[in-house]
């Protein structure tokens, strides 16, 4: 078991691919993706018509440093809308 953090960023799903390639150029050992429907200042994503309107959750387990770093982009790297957060896990890494 290793302690490590949890990132999990939301977004608009029209950042997919640049979202997974910023985990794989930092590092990232894998990433988990998931559609995701909610509503916040951005307007609601109810994802009713597939590629537009929709979100996606992804969520990899990360180093804090490496969490950092994509922190320090994600800060600068979005007009769409963009929620990312961390927590600390401990976690079993097969």
């Amino acid at each position: 078991m290793v302690t490590a953090i949890l990132l999990t960023i939301i977004s608009e799903s029209v950042l997919r691919d640049r979202i997974a390639k910023l985990l794989k150029t930092h590092g990232a050992s894998g990433y988990t993706i998931s559609e995701a429907q909610g509503e916040s200042q951005h307007g609601r994503r109810i994802g009713d018509i597939p590629g537009y309107n929709t979100n996606v959750e992804i969520k990899t387990i990360l180093s804090l440093q490496v969490s950092d770093d994509i922190f320090e982009v994600l800060q600068y790297k979005s007009n769409h809308a963009l929620i990312a957060f961390r927590q600390n896990v401990a976690a079993l890494i097969d």
